[in-house]
């Protein structure tokens, strides 16, 4: 039986930060993380998994939003009936233990944080390739030089951070409109959606439609990735009961609309030929030839400028906010002591992000930017499981908490959401066992570092 006080512990929304984010803050805030550099060179994955297939792929742009908004019901759950600031962290502990909640902040400082940061430097990087002939490996010298320069500027303070972060807002919707309008005004091409290609790939590379189709969702759930940050400022959100959910299901249904029409926009500026020729040449950036096909030159520097601003900012961000979440750890003592070190004149967090630096540099050095994406996807999705299992789990153990939201046809939609994410991670692992290995390995690997530090914090305290 949960105690009183527990319980109050968890329900209650009296908190020392202000409740200040409505339900527009919330959609604002879910839109600004989510639409990142996925949206600029995701879609050539997509299109390269699906066997250059147009129907497959813009119906795997869909499932990956619906995959999506079902998790984030998942945790509109949750939070609307435990709405304490920490998100996924604190359902891990509350329905296993705390050691899982560490697994996933562990994951976050191995791969997931330094991933993502690594996997957005190549992708800037790789809009100048095409223009100045870069080489791969040249590709990856610059995105280093950008991690490092990002780094060494982000160790002064939050400042010209913040300033970024603000441009780069501005700047990711420019290259997302001029598309939409392109296709709305200029669009002339009717795409094929019969499906031929991918029936076609798949005979003649000895697979299927569906081991084909979820590895190009895969690679969609990459642009989806930052919806479950919501759940982090549940505190700082007005009446969270009801505008916590509100927000999930706008803002997450909303990106699937953009990310959706936005791809499909693409075909219909571009013929199909000209699409599979840019990507086999290794011209992921197709937005930027809708833009040169429709205003020129012009079109091409502003949708080009505006995407190497938005992931900037968004690399920026991901630099400024990861190694926070690596101070936290830090401070609740189940991690290195110089990582809850803050800077005594700059009040950063040096220790972690220099780390995160580091560990974002070995990664450009192994991997390429589709493995990247791959990597960080489906580390994540193995809490995704979790946390969705998560829902009954809670609510046997804590039945007498107020749900003002419950998942919608439950059980049903919990067991098929944790099903569809469990075949995507056991569906990647065989397609690429290093990073299935990647997986399920490192969270293991927290596991024994978190009672390695237990053990240490114990004996301290039976010394004093």
């Amino acid at each position: 039986m949960e105690s009183k006080e527990r319980l109050d512990q968890l329900t209650t929304e009296q908190t020392e930060f202000k409740r200040e984010i409505g339900v527009f803050g919330g959609v604002s805030i879910i839109g600004g993380i989510m639409i990142g550099s996925g949206i600029f060179y995701l879609g050539s994955y997509v299109l390269e998994r699906t066997g250059m297939d147009s129907g497959m792929s813009l119906l795997c742009w869909v499932i990956a939003g619906v995959i999506s908004l079902f998790g984030g019901l998942c945790y509109a759950e949750m939070g609307a009936a435990m709405p304490k600031a920490g998100g996924r962290l604190v359902y891990l502990n509350e329905a296993y233990h705390p050691v899982v909640g560490f697994m996933a902040g562990f994951t976050d400082w191995i791969i997931s944080g330094p991933g993502s940061v690594a996997a957005v430097a190549i992708a800037l990087m790789t809009v100048f390739q095409p223009i100045f002939g870069m080489s791969d490996f040249g590709v990856k010298i610059g995105a280093i030089v950008l991690i490092v320069l990002a780094t060494i500027y982000n160790l002064f303070g939050v400042k010209i951070a913040s300033v970024i972060q603000n441009i780069s807002m501005v700047a990711k919707i420019i290259p997302v409109a001029i598309i939409f309008f392109a296709a709305i005004f200029a669009g002339r091409v009717s795409p094929d959606f019969s499906f031929g290609n991918a029936t076609s790939y798949a005979a003649e590379n000895d697979t299927n439609l569906f081991s084909m189709m979820a590895i190009a969702i895969v690679a969609s759930l990459w642009a989806y990735e930052g919806w479950t940050n919501l759940n982090t400022v549940t505190e700082e959100i007005k009446n969270p009961k009801r505008n916590l959910p509100l927000a999930l299901m706008i803002g997450i249904g909303g990106v699937t609309i953009i990310y959706t029409l936005f791809n499909f926009a693409i075909m219909k500026v571009l013929p199909h030929d000209e699409i599979v020729s840019m990507i086999e040449s290794g011209d992921l950036y197709l937005g930027t030839a809708v833009a040169e096909k429709v205003l020129g030159s012009a079109g091409t520097v502003v949708v080009s400028a505006g995407m190497v601003l938005a992931m900037f900012g968004s690399m920026n961000g991901m630099i400024l906010a990861q190694p926070r979440l690596y101070y936290a750890m830090a401070e609740e003592g189940h991690f290195f002591k110089c990582f809850a070190k803050l800077h005594p004149k700059y009040k950063v967090p040096t220790a972690p992000i220099i780390v995160q630096c580091i560990l974002s540099v070995i990664l450009v050095l192994m991997r390429n930017l589709d493995q990247l994406t791959n990597l960080v996807v489906v580390t994540g999705m193995v809490f995704s499981v979790l946390i969705v299992l998560a829902v009954p789990i809670l609510r046997k153990k804590y039945p007498d908490i107020e749900r003002p939201y419950k998942v919608w046809f439950y059980p049903v939609s919990v067991i098929i959401t944790a099903v569809i994410f469990a075949a995507l991670v056991i569906n990647s692992a065989i397609e690429d066992p290093i990073t299935g290995l990647a997986g399920f390995g490192v969270p293991i690997a927290g596991a024994i570092v978190y009672y390695i530090f237990d053990v240490k914090n114990k004996k301290e305290k039976a010394s004093k």
